[in-house]
């Protein structure tokens, strides 16, 4: 099957093993690991890798709901589009895909700059870091972005570069389940994906509110596996987006995608 369709074989796949690889790596200690790459990106990214991630992707910004940020991204233009899901050699890549809650978050802080100028912000399963990216842009005073695909770490390195950023930090290590840090803000976008790993955010996120007061942000499209999980109970819907047409013809026709804000409290 030609790359064409990989971003829904990729959320079915995502289902299965990339759940299982978040269930099976064990917490980080603190938030802030020294797991965490710092530097520029010409120091953090091996020269082949570079290459090959220049080669192999695009950079774009258009046909999403942040034309303001430029990423790296798996296109029709690629040269993997038109090959098996499997020929791409470095394990599925997720992050090469700008998923539909992530650009509703990045569009919020966006236009939103008071939700983290000035504030200590994590974006969990940060993929191709473009939240992390609007954080940077809206004056956030730190970030960190967190994925457990190394290979996602390199092309947030590369699409800050593009942004004219210095490289946030980043940390490969499972956050969930993690000794609680002192954030201001989470923010993770699509990752109500599998039945147990929402049980283990609504677990952690929960307890990250409870001892640090954090605020938490969520970006889904209203996918079934988030809509119909316990913690939709717990949400609170702040602002909705009408997605662009090629976001719509690549995730099934979901039309839309919202930000929510996580009140367990309530």
């Amino acid at each position: 099957m030609a790359f064409h369709g990989w971003k829904q074989l990729l959320f079915l796949s995502r289902q299965n093993t990339f759940a299982r690889a978040w269930r099976s790596r064990k917490g980080s200690p603190a938030l802030g690991s020294k797991r965490c790459c710092h530097g520029s990106a010409g120091k953090s990214v091996a020269p082949e890798m570079r290459a090959f991630l220049e080669e192999n992707t695009e950079v774009t910004s258009s046909g999403s709901l942040t034309p303001e940020i430029q990423l790296r991204l798996l296109t029709p233009r690629c040269r993997f589009w038109h090959e098996k899901l499997d020929s791409w050699p470095y394990g599925d890549p997720f992050w090469a895909i700008y998923w539909p809650g992530g650009q509703a978050l990045s569009r919020y802080i966006l236009d939103n700059p008071c939700v983290v100028k000035g504030k200590s912000v994590l974006d969990l399963g940060s993929g191709c870091g473009a939240t992390a990216i609007a954080a940077v842009m809206r004056g956030a005073s730190q970030v960190l972005a967190n994925d457990i695909d190394p290979i996602a770490g390199m092309a947030m390195i590369l699409n800050c570069e593009l942004n004219h950023l210095n490289p946030f930090p980043i940390t490969i290590r499972n956050m969930i389940n993690s000794e609680v840090g002192n954030w201001d803000l989470i923010v993770l976008g699509d990752m109500f994906y599998d039945e147990q790993l929402a049980d283990g955010l609504h677990h952690w996120l929960r307890k990250c509110i409870r001892i640090q007061q954090t605020k938490v942000l969520i970006g889904d499209p209203g996918r079934h596996e988030f809509l119909t999980h316990e913690i939709h109970s717990h949400l609170h819907k702040v602002v909705e987006y009408s997605l662009p047409e090629s976001t719509r013809q690549e995730n099934n026709g979901l039309t839309s995608s919202i930000v929510w804000s996580y009140e367990p409290s309530c």
